[in-house]
């Protein structure tokens, strides 16, 4: 292998990045919870998702061809809005979320670990998420090289047997649980995108690629597109599998091993140990996936000055600390809140993030020839997304409304603490 080929990744490696994040976060985890509010109209739900991450990845793309980074979105923010609080928050928000989100499905990754070795035992499931996240750190550390071969192996291993599971599924559903008379009222449906929408947050990492590929211009966004196809076409398959085989109040009971039992029917025990044994891959190249941009992004936002050059220290000239600190608030995340809190949030705080890149792509359209009315779509659709959220579920949450609010009040506090330490101008 020559030198080149070890320093840079592929459009499919930085693709399969990007799907990896995504399988592992969403179809594994979320189906239950989507389940409570969308019912069996779920497949529409990560269809308008991907709808709308398209959009946003339509944004992405352009910025990244314009100004690959190894600051990935948070290069974005700053070409739109400058290096002053806007983007110091946003850069905060960011590494909190990216912590929220890969806690999330290390949680789920300790869930079927436990329904499989310990028969779903609470502590070892916390035991076995803090343990992912151990192992997936070490494959960071190690370098961008041994991150993107693992993520190559696990999504062809999982994606493979999605597709089965979901030609099985389907070959064998019925169709009546799936009738449009019995889904609910369209309102909750955009009210569950929030949550399905969160089964796409992994192509944001994407954007921290930048740094790896030889091409970034050209390459960045043909993984963008890629990643967003496959999870898309992925994800609607199986929900429609999944609840034309099991009723609703089936998918909701089993939670986040909802795959698992709906394999059952059609392939008896060996498909429900064969979709655990996937749902494990799956998570773990999640988490992988999930704790990969900390590095990049914490040594761009140190570079220019938002974030502590402390986070852009190498610990044995290579650990990073900024990855080391973000390791530490995942294990505190999966230690201690709840599947669904922890989704919840993380959903909030993404649709945000995304609101405030868009907005910012508009202050520098010019040099990207992005089109006006797909980003003006892109921030309609989020912002509808985020406020029918907000007002029919995470209101009636009062904990995951607080934490919201929390890390929002966290990030500002961070960003003005650390301006006036430092003393930059904004």
């Amino acid at each position: 292998m020559t030198d080149l080929q070890t320093r840079f990744l592929t459009v499919r490696q930085a693709a399969f990045i990007g799907v990896g994040a995504m399988v592992g976060a969403g179809i594994f985890a979320l189906l239950g919870a989507a389940g409570e509010v969308a019912g069996a109209a779920v497949w529409l739900s990560f269809l308008i998702a991907g709808v709308i991450a398209a959009l946003q990845g339509y944004s992405f793309a352009r910025l990244g061809a314009r100004y690959p980074s190894a600051g990935g979105l948070l290069e974005y923010v700053t070409r739109g809005f400058g290096p002053g609080h806007v983007t110091g928050v946003t850069a905060w928000l960011t590494y909190a979320a990216n912590a929220i989100v890969t806690a999330m499905v290390a949680v789920s990754f300790g869930s079927y670990a436990s329904a499989m070795f310990t028969g779903e035992n609470a502590v070892w499931a916390k035991a076995f998420a803090v343990l992912i996240i151990v192992v997936m750190t070490v494959v960071n550390i190690a370098g961008s090289t041994l991150v993107a071969r693992a993520q190559t192996v696990i999504v062809y291993l999982v994606l493979g047997i999605l597709v089965v599971f979901a030609l099985v599924t389907l070959a064998n559903m019925d169709p009546s649980l799936l009738a449009f008379s019995g889904y609910p009222s369209f309102r909750d449906i955009i009210s569950s995108v929030a949550l399905t929408f969160f089964a796409f947050l992994g192509f944001g990492i994407i954007t921290f690629t930048a740094k790896d590929l030889k091409q970034p211009a050209r390459q960045l966004p043909k993984a963008m597109y890629l990643a967003l196809v496959i999870a898309t076409v992925i994800y609607v398959a199986i929900a429609l599998g999944v609840f034309g085989t099991l009723t609703v109040d089936q998918v909701i009971e089993s939670g986040d091993t909802a795959l698992a039992v709906a394999a059952q029917p059609s392939l008896g025990d060996a498909g429900y140990w064969l979709m655990a044994i996937t749902a494990l891959f799956a998570t773990a190249g999640a988490t992988n996936a999930g704790l990969y941009p900390a590095a990049g992004l914490s040594d761009r936002l140190a570079e220019t000055g938002q974030f502590p050059g402390l986070m852009a220290r190498r610990l044995g000239g290579r650990a990073s600390v900024g990855l080391l600190i973000q390791a530490a608030a995942c294990v505190l995340l999966a230690a201690f809140f709840d599947l669904d809190a922890i989704a919840s949030i993380g959903s909030a705080v993404a649709l945000l993030i995304f609101t405030f890149i868009t907005a910012a792509h508009f202050r520098v359209r010019s040099e990207t020839g992005a089109s006006a009315a797909i980003l003006t779509l892109a921030i309609g659709s989020a912002a509808i997304v985020l406020l029918t959220f907000t007002f029919t579920t995470l209101i009636h949450e009062p904990a995951s409304l607080v934490t919201l609010a929390g890390v929002l009040v966290l990030s500002i506090a961070l960003e003005l603490g650390w301006r006036r330490r430092s003393g930059s101008r904004t």
